[in-house]
């Protein structure tokens, strides 16, 4: 089985289930600068619309993971996990309301698990 490339917390999965009862079906793009900095940002399918300049990175907990080709360069050999914590963002994510945001943590594969990443898309 492949490398998961992006991870989540159990307390993300909460908030993405209550945003599923609300929003339905959801997708990430992992900002490149604008707003929060370079944050998570959750929409609801198809609301923000991925181009050619886009890779899906990962599926996180049914929710496909997407991010600029060129930021991908820097972050191609880092596990990513997708995590929340309270406060308000100053983003467009859908979680904003809540009073909380996704944030994402880093860590570098090991040699072991860059032999058996899954694939990007």
């Amino acid at each position: 089985m492949p490398v998961k490339r992006v991870l989540i917390t159990d307390e993300a999965k909460e908030i993405m289930d209550k945003l599923r009862e609300k929003h339905g079906e959801l997708m990430f793009h992992q900002s490149g600068g604008c707003c929060d900095g370079s944050s998570p940002m959750c929409y609801k399918a198809g609301q923000f619309r991925v181009g050619k300049s886009d890779v899906k990175v990962s599926e996180v907990y049914g929710a496909p993971f997407y991010m600029a080709k060129d930021q991908f360069k820097y972050w191609q050999n880092m596990q990513l996990t997708l995590d929340v914590k309270e406060g308000r963002g100053s983003s467009f994510s859908i979680e904003i309301p809540m009073g909380v945001r996704f944030l994402i943590k880093s860590k570098m594969f090991t040699e072991e698990q860059l032999k058996d990443l899954e694939p990007v898309e």
